[in-house]
């Protein structure tokens, strides 16, 4: 197992892993549950791991796409006019593909 991500949240984590899952490589997030402790414990971030050594350079690949994607602009859907987030793959209204799909 190897560590290919650290999220800044535990929303950013399970987006990894649910990204990597579509592209194939079977990951686990850890430390899902530190973030919730206060006081002096260390800061903890939530870490992707995927399972199988030989998927280091697919996970790495799509997790520099979803950085990337992370900023891209808006897209308009052409079934029903709705703005959509970049990183969207259909419609978050109508579930219609969206063209940069």
């Amino acid at each position: 197992m190897k560590r290919v991500y650290t999220a800044e949240s535990l929303i950013d984590g399970k987006l990894v892993v649910d990204l990597l899952a579509r592209a194939g490589v079977p990951s686990i997030l850890f430390n899902q549950n530190a973030g919730g402790g206060l006081g002096e414990l260390p800061v903890v971030y939530p870490e992707v791991w995927i399972k199988r050594d030989f998927d280091i350079s697919r996970a790495r690949r799509a997790i520099e796409n979803f950085e990337r994607g992370v900023s891209q602009p808006n897209e308009t859907c052409a079934v029903c006019a709705e703005a959509n987030p970049g990183t969207f793959e259909i419609c978050w209204q109508c579930g219609a593909a969206l063209a940069g799909a």
